[in-house]
């Protein structure tokens, strides 16, 4: 069992407690999801369950915290560290040896287990998660994705009675999500695990737990309950229960399949659902193919990959890749962990040599320039923020690009960088201390102070809380209404709903479908939004879309309250 009582936690030189009063319990072979906005406390509380608060973060901490009878204070993170599996928010942060093999079997040779068993645990982990054939692998060859399956397999390995991991799928593509989470399912069910996950991204999670603690930004206490008690208290929510809130279902369903149930009991949804499967089916030719057709723009003002290929360590990455993105549009490409999509961004900016293909930047072959001059006319923002850290203060982080680039330093130009992230009240802080999402954007800003045509972005979302995404919603796309061509490679489904004006799908080193994402997306389950999951062939992807396009949706179907909260979750 996990309790805290009366807990109180405030980190060195803060004058403001994270949490305060907290009191909870967690019961054995709970599956517990933990949520709420950045900053909140939420990898706090991780941290007291092994001890790492305080024992690592220093700070002030009050009350009592108990875990399977011990206090981790007093316990230590050694002591906890064989009952507590722990999984980071950042992977890399973790690992200790260059090998996937060697990393996963250094803790358990250090608690001395035989090397017979250290094998068979090795085998049994690394193939519940679909990593057996990287096990020889080095982690610097592995995707964001496969590391984070990594860091998940060496707690796993260990054999802990409690799992805290902290956004175990933040890098994985959909269907990884799922195999891990039914992964943590069965793990619970058969060894009964108690597990305590962080997750931003509800719709992946919500269906596999028990329990949901919220943390509130503010001073309001913690929301905590059964997930469907918890989320009907809740603005913000997946688009399956922001439709099922609409139409006042109780209890709110939490799976595709329960809301799928719903329509059948909703008359409207029900006749709408039954006519687009009608018209889908009239529609439809069994001779066609995935979607191909690239934007049939032809100015040479484009960002274009021509016949790309890329091979490492005599492995095939991709091969023939071919890909445009135009001035004004944002291009969103996904695929599943290891298709390719990261190696292509580093290849486009010159950071990944290519063994054949062209790259153009309007019309300029890209093979004779240095990195430096792709990256004055490109942003390249890759999935770990830390990386294009490097400075004191964050204003400094925008300077040190402008000497880099051999620009004036434009004290003007930084400011209003600054503000538009709205980073201007952290201009003199140290940027490492800020978090995860305050971090993404200074990363940001210090691309943008080039001004560059086109932005490179890989995985931008991670780590951001539902405001932060909404934020970095609508910053791209005023970005992209002055002029700048985005290519956005994600694993959010619903962010490309929401955002893409064309979608790429990379599959095995190949781009096998690209086009509007009305028409790609059907195509592919995997990457399929909720909306149009609960009413295939519909094309629609968003609440909003539900609201926006009669017939299907219209005020004379809803009554005037479910009107009204459509308006207010689109």
């Amino acid at each position: 069992m996990i309790t805290f009582e009366n807990v109180s936690y405030t980190y060195p030189d803060s004058m403001q407690p994270v949490f305060s009063n907290l009191d909870l319990e967690i019961q054995p072979q709970e599956f517990v999801l933990v949520t709420g906005p950045s900053g909140a406390g939420k990898s706090t509380f991780l941290r007291c369950l092994n001890g790492l608060v305080p024992h690592f973060t220093g700070g002030l901490l009050k009350g009592t915290v108990l875990v399977n009878g011990q206090n981790p204070v007093s316990a230590s993170p050694k002591i906890m560290s064989r009952s507590v599996g722990f999984v980071f928010q950042d992977p890399e942060t973790q690992f200790v040896m260059d090998f996937l093999e060697d990393d996963i079997a250094f803790a358990l040779e250090n608690a001395a287990v035989p090397a017979q068993e250290i094998r068979a645990r090795l085998e049994e982990t690394l193939k519940y998660l679909g990593i057996w054939d990287l096990c020889e692998r080095g982690l610097h060859e592995l995707s964001g994705g496969e590391r984070q399956k990594a860091a998940i397999a060496a707690a796993l390995v260990m054999k802990p009675s409690i799992l805290a991991l902290d956004e175990p799928t933040s890098q994985l593509d959909p269907q990884s999500a799922e195999d891990v989470m039914d992964l943590l399912l069965r793990l619970r069910n058969e060894y009964q695990l108690t597990i305590v996950l962080i997750e931003h991204r509800l719709d992946r999670v919500i269906p596999y737990v028990d329990q949901m603690i919220y943390f509130p930004a503010n001073s309001s206490p913690v929301l905590k309950g059964k997930p469907e008690t918890v989320l009907n208290q809740l603005d913000d929510v997946p688009p399956l229960i922001a439709l099922g809130k609409s139409f006042g279902w109780q209890p709110l369903p939490l799976d595709i399949h329960t809301g799928k149930k719903r329509i059948t009991e909703t008359p409207h949804l029900l006749a709408v659902t039954q006519q687009t499967e009608i018209e889908n089916q009239l529609h439809k030719d069994p001779d066609d193919n995935f979607p191909t057709e690239n934007n049939t723009n032809n100015s040479s003002a484009s960002y274009q990959v021509q016949d790309l290929s890329v091979t490492l360590a005599g492995r095939p990455i991709f091969q023939d890749v071919n890909l445009r993105i135009f001035p004004g549009e944002i291009l969103a490409l996904v695929g599943h962990n290891g298709a390719g999509k990261t190696t292509l961004l580093r290849s486009m900016v010159g950071l990944q040599k290519y063994v054949s293909g062209e790259i153009y930047i309007n019309g300029q072959n890209t093979s004779q320039l240095e990195v430096a001059d792709i990256c004055r006319q490109v942003g390249f923002l890759p999935q770990d923020p830390n990386s294009l850290l490097f400075a004191d203060e964050v204003r400094d982080e925008l300077q040190i690009t402008l000497r880099n680039h051999n620009l004036p330093i434009d004290t003007q130009l930084i400011s209003n960088t600054l503000k538009q992230l709205d980073l201007s009240d952290y201009a003199g802080a140290f940027p490492r201390d800020l978090s995860t999402g305050q971090r993404q954007r200074v990363a940001l800003a210090a691309l943008l102070v080039t001004q560059p045509a086109y932005l490179l972005l890989d995985e931008p979302t991670r780590g951001l809380d539902s405001q932060m995404k909404h934020d970095l919603t609508r910053l791209l796309k005023k970005f992209a209404a002055q002029g700048t061509g985005i290519l956005l490679v994600t694993h959010d489904v619903e962010l490309v709903a929401k955002i893409a004006d064309r979608v790429a799908v990379m599959q095995s080193g190949s781009i096998v479908a690209q086009g509007e994402p009305s028409s790609v997306l059907p195509c592919f389950p995997d990457f399929s939004p909720q909306i149009l999951r609960l009413f295939p062939g519909s094309k629609q992807l968003t609440v909003e879309g539900l609201l926006n396009n009669p017939p299907f949706v219209t005020e004379n179907s809803l009554g005037g309250k479910q009107m009204d909260v459509l308006k207010k979750i689109s």
